[in-house]
């Protein structure tokens, strides 16, 4: 089962060629090995307004360009990969799928019409890559999925009955009989559903469950993260445990990893007194006599200056850097349980990552995402408007998009 150099027929039509387009990259992936499972390439063959576009992903990577250029979907098609490798159903993952098609793409003769987006996911097992075909119209499913390492195709799916809610899996063997075929649901990522179902007797079926884990826990293994700064002011309540997406129950997470690992919280404490106004000595919760709690900037005279003061920026910056110096035992997502968090990578997925920053809080917080990238802890991909600081900032991948 050798790679063909185009999907499947049974691939929703939208009007694109099959073949991958030219890497934008402006400063190239470093090459070597990677211990940890982690995502270094997405790709966007047909998704909303990119087309045939591969995109490459350093250890911190941003995506740049003009209003329009396409850096929200392709944070987009990163988001939707991780949770179908996390085993969300595609009808979750696509609450719109019609925003997602191409521009101007036209219907089949079975008037279908849909997407292609895919990774690459590199680790122990070397490069692994995951390229899907979504239907959008006239009822959304997945019709083609592949996964493929080394030029040897390890799981092909295909739609072969449109009047059944299952697609067609072939997956390698490589024991007496070359290939299994079953079918398998046309509702979730076929990927995250082969630990289930392939025994592990044969070399190739622990080559297709090594590759697949490989691909499932670079994908589980991100954090989706847009501080709310409107809701980060507010006492919470106490026992949320993990932090969410918006940050609006800092304070309460605050009190713990405070308590967990005093190092990390020097360091947060640091890059709080170089980012935010005036003097910060310490960043505390104080439990409050109605059950919550609330955080304060301690300024070292006696003082605390409580979130709700901060301005937007400053805000953004508290919740970003608290993430990036935290771990996935405090973040809300669901990592992939079975594998010990040493041996993920965690990535930070943050959409317009310098709304709101000054000169002085983006370059902190790039530099701190590329300190904590070096010791691999996380990797971060970000959006941003404008990006001539990003690029003078080393160990950053600047990828320019709508040129």
């Amino acid at each position: 089962m050798t790679a063909p150099p185009a999907p499947t027929s049974s691939a929703p039509s939208d009007g694109s060629p099959a073949a991958d387009g030219p890497v934008r990259p402006d400063r190239a992936t470093a090459p070597g090995r990677f211990p940890r499972p982690c995502v270094t390439e997405l790709r966007l063959a047909a998704f909303a307004g990119h087309r045939r576009v591969r995109l490459p992903l350093g250890a911190v990577t941003v995506f740049a360009g003009d209003s329009g250029s396409g850096k929200t979907s392709a944070v987009r098609a990163y988001e939707a990969l991780a949770r179908l490798g996390g085993g969300a159903r595609v009808a979750d993952v696509f609450p719109d799928p019609l925003s997602c098609v191409p521009e101007r793409a036209r219907p089949d003769a079975q008037r279908r019409r849909g997407f292609r987006i895919g990774c690459t996911a590199d680790g122990p097992e070397g490069p692994v890559r995951l390229d899907v075909a979504v239907q959008a119209e006239p009822e959304l499913r997945i019709v083609g999925e592949r996964l493929s390492a080394d030029g040897l195709v390890l799981l092909e799916t295909a739609l072969r009955d449109p009047g059944r809610r299952t697609v067609q899996a072939a997956w390698h063997t490589g024991g007496s009989a070359p290939v299994t075929r079953a079918p398998l649901p046309d509702d979730r990522l076929g990927t995250a559903l082969l630990p289930l179902r392939v025994a592990g007797k044969t070399d190739g079926q622990r080559q297709v469950l090594a590759a697949a884990e490989q691909m499932v826990v670079a994908l589980r293994s991100v954090f989706v993260c847009d501080p709310q700064p409107e809701w980060m002011g507010a006492p919470v309540p106490l026992g949320s445990g993990r932090l969410l997406g918006g940050c609006d129950n800092l304070a309460d997470v605050l009190g713990r990893t405070r308590e967990e690992c005093a190092r990390r919280h020097g360091q947060l404490v640091a890059a709080l007194d170089a980012g935010c106004a005036g003097q910060v000595v310490d960043l505390r919760a104080e439990p409050l006599p109605d059950g919550t709690v609330r955080a304060l900037l301690d300024r070292g005279d006696g003082t605390g200056t409580e979130l709700a003061r901060l301005g937007y920026g400053e805000l953004r910056y508290v919740a970003l850097a608290l993430v990036l110096l935290t771990g996935p035992g405090v973040l809300d997502l669901d990592t992939a349980g079975e594998v010990p968090s040493a041996m993920q990578a965690l990535t930070l997925l943050c959409d317009n990552l310098d709304r709101g920053l000054d000169p002085r809080q983006r370059t902190g917080l790039l530099r701190l995402a590329v300190r904590m990238a070096d010791r691999g802890h996380i990797r971060c991909v970000g959006t941003v408007s404008d990006p001539s600081w990003a690029a003078r900032t080393h160990g950053v991948t600047v990828v320019h998009l709508g040129t």
